[in-house]
């Protein structure tokens, strides 16, 4: 064995020796180290960086599994720190558009790194209607997986130090520092948040004249996306959730005939039924992500309507628990105790087993039916994704 130790040592450090950014980082693993604990930022006035100013150093978990500093970089010409989010629709429209662009100046030395500068204490349900995750930092680890990204992509929702010291208003919002780590771009990527209608111009125009040696001509535009959720906007979503649960909550009585009604959506929304009982387990454990949704999706073109399977006779049951549930939406119990004819006036393929979950398009076509507890992640994507729906404005 000892004859192969002395090569096998010298590998080792040929491989030490050439070890780039991505290697060194190999010591700090977030997923061993790192969890998350958003805590609640004190009030302040937050200024972007100045133009001139110095790159403020970070050190922030990302989403590849390590921690990442800023001389990570140091050896890039060009440095683009982008202040961008999971659940934004102007961030989700720019999200390819930043794709191409670090694909495009790969090989001219130019790095993009991501930053979601949002704490997850301060995002709202309400705010989260074109998305299907939020801003925790295990939904990042989803949501580069999902969108592939291939930039690194950090987090900063814990106690925003970093995102403070660079003053994102808005995301996206750009920070461009030429070889000294200085200022010399803060603004918008393009002018156009459509997808498909504009290339990053903005933004490539300043890293151009950065690369040629020259002055950015126009070193400040005016950024526009969702604000950043800073640590003490908690006060807003303490609000909000309390005029949530004090909304009226009512279970009406419902024909059988009105339930296939319900389930033929002569709406013009997708709809969301979901069919529960008091005395099922996995019902009552599950229904608060129903209501979650509905909070979520309900100004767009969505409504949830629960109907419960309890026997009429138990209404005042049912009613309590959509109460404990803050369950202020269309909530249904049927009239007919028959619960066979029940399952055939919701959905002829349903075994009958609870719960049971359906959404419908206008007109009544299904597009997703489940029994038993539903994946959220996966229901909240279809409802996204549907073209009633979508990511961007």
């Amino acid at each position: 064995m000892t004859k192969y130790l002395i090569p096998v040592m010298l590998i080792a450090l040929f491989i030490s020796c050439n070890q780039g950014p991505d290697q060194k980082k190999v010591k700090r693993k977030t997923a061993e180290l790192f969890r998350s604990k958003p805590v609640k930022v004190p009030k302040q006035e937050v200024l972007p960086l100045a133009l001139g100013a110095a790159a403020p150093d970070f050190d922030l978990p990302g989403v590849d599994g390590y921690y990442h500093q800023l001389s990570d970089y140091s050896d890039a010409e060009v440095l683009l720190v982008v202040f961008t989010c999971n659940h934004c629709p102007t961030a989700q429209a720019y999200e390819e558009r930043i794709k191409k662009l670090t694909t495009d100046y790969k090989s001219k030395n130019v790095q993009v790194v991501a930053i979601s500068p949002n704490s997850p204490l301060g995002l709202l349900y309400e705010e989260l209607g074109y998305s299907d995750l939020g801003d925790t930092y295990e939904d990042m680890l989803v949501k580069n997986r999902d969108a592939e990204f291939n930039f690194p992509y950090l987090y900063d929702g814990d106690n925003q130090k970093v995102s403070l010291a660079y003053g994102p208003a808005a995301t996206p919002h750009c920070f461009l520092f030429d070889k000294d780590r200085k200022l010399r771009y803060r603004g918008r990527i393009d002018a156009s948040e459509k997808p498909g209608s504009a290339h990053a111009e903005d933004i490539r125009t300043a890293i151009d004249q950065l690369l040629a040696g020259e002055p950015v001509a126009i070193p400040e535009t005016k950024t526009f996306g969702c604000s950043t959720k800073w640590g003490w906007k908690t006060e807003m979503k303490g609000r909000t959730d309390k005029e949530w649960t004090e909304k009226e909550v009512t279970l009406d009585e419902i024909e059988l005939a009105d339930i296939k009604g319900l389930v033929g959506n002569k709406s013009d929304k997708l709809r969301l039924i979901n069919i529960w009982a008091t005395w099922c387990a996995p019902c009552r454990i599950e229904y608060p992500e129903f209501v979650a949704m509905q909070r979520m999706y309900g100004a767009r073109d969505f409504e949830f309507v629960s109907i419960s399977a309890d026997k009429l006779e138990k209404k005042d049951r049912a009613l309590q628990f959509l109460i404990d549930k803050a369950s202020s939406l269309q909530n249904f119990i049927a009239v007919d105790d028959d619960k066979y004819a029940l399952i055939e006036s919701i959905d002829p393929n349903w075994n009958g087993a609870l719960p049971y979950t359906l959404l419908l398009e206008p007109g009544g076509n299904i597009v997703y039916r489940h029994q038993g507890e539903v994946d959220f992640a996966e229901l909240k994507r279809t409802i996204v994704e549907h073209e009633l729906m979508g990511r961007v404005y």
